[in-house]
């Protein structure tokens, strides 16, 4: 009986630690994230040093939105055995933070410690896209298309970085090699909003027609090509697109503030009125009773048109 006893004491370090990985296998079967992570918690019971279990938890964590849960768990393998995926994933949930300094630290970490790590490379442009450093972002967008020549998003985003440093022939070249890796809506609009800011408004309308033509579900395009039709002075095609925008969101004040500034410009001032009254009363909490036009601080036509904005805006206060 004595030596049944033993026996059974010196087994029960090896059943515990089977119990552990059938667990574990359970865990990774599981498509239910919480149920998931209950079972990586049984396990890291079992057993504290269980990398992968931290690791699988931290991405089960980041997966419902538990960021700040799943860099604890990033962290405790980074302290112990640190490698280039889990500093990238650490990178990821500090990135849905918006702690675009802490994710660029991680995914530089990344790169540093595996050199054709292209998605780390990719994420790390984006960050230092994102914290304003565009020339060094183009460096790492540079780097990624040497890898992967027909990623459709790098081009986009080296072109928005070359747009920034005001390298209007280079942003071009990009935003129409991107339509050529992929002729989609997303690329023709985004080419269009390029041509816009630079006021080439004829260029823009054209491919917002062909933005709309690819995608008739998408809004946006509608208030843009509105936009382009109302500085090049056809009010009536502005007014028609500005409605079509409405009808996907009766709200938009950018677009009741198109209409008012469309129909003011053809002379209909009841309509002016009625469609800038409307906008105003959207955006009434924003008011500053001292300066008016603060009101608008957050529209496309304060942030992106400021100067015409300002011409039209006491007009249309006055009706």
């Amino acid at each position: 009986m004595k030596k049944i006893f033993i026996l059974l004491f010196a087994l029960t370090p090896f059943l515990i630690l089977g119990q552990a990985k059938k667990i574990y296998r359970q865990a990774l079967r599981s498509t239910d994230l919480n149920e998931k992570i209950e079972l990586l918690n049984q396990v890291i019971d079992i057993e504290p040093n269980n990398l992968d279990a931290y690791f699988h938890r931290a991405l089960a964590k980041n997966d419902l939105g538990n960021y700040h849960g799943a860099i604890v768990d990033y962290s405790k393998i980074i302290i112990e055995e640190p490698d280039a995926d889990t500093y990238f994933n650490r990178g990821n949930s500090r990135y849905n933070l918006e702690d675009f300094n802490g994710a660029k630290a991680d995914y530089t970490k990344a790169v540093a410690l595996d050199k054709n790590f292209v998605d780390a490379q990719y994420s790390l442009a984006c960050a230092k896209y994102d914290l304003g450093e565009y020339e060094r972002a183009i460096k790492d967008f540079d780097a990624v298309l040497k890898v992967i020549p027909d990623l459709q998003i790098a081009y986009t985003l080296r072109a928005s970085a070359h747009a920034a440093l005001e390298n209007y022939k280079k942003a071009l070249k990009d935003y129409s090699t991107a339509i050529l890796v992929n002729p989609s809506s997303d690329a023709f609009y985004n080419r269009g909003l390029f041509y816009l800011d630079i006021n080439y408004f004829q260029k823009a309308n054209a491919d917002f027609n062909l933005a709309i033509r690819l995608d008739r579900q998408n809004s946006f395009p509608y208030f843009y090509r509105g936009t382009t039709f109302l500085f090049l002075g056809k009010y009536k095609d502005a007014i028609e697109d500005y409605m079509i925008n409405l009808k996907f969101d009766s709200l938009d004040f950018d677009a009741l503030l198109g209409l008012a500034i469309a129909h003011y410009k053809i002379g209909d001032s009841d309509s002016a009125k009625a469609y800038f009254q409307k906008s105003k009363n959207i955006l009434l909490d924003k008011a500053n009773p001292d300066i008016p036009i603060e009101q608008f601080a957050a529209s496309y036509w304060y942030l992106k048109q400021s100067m015409f904005f300002k011409s039209v805006f006491y007009d249309l206060n006055k009706l």
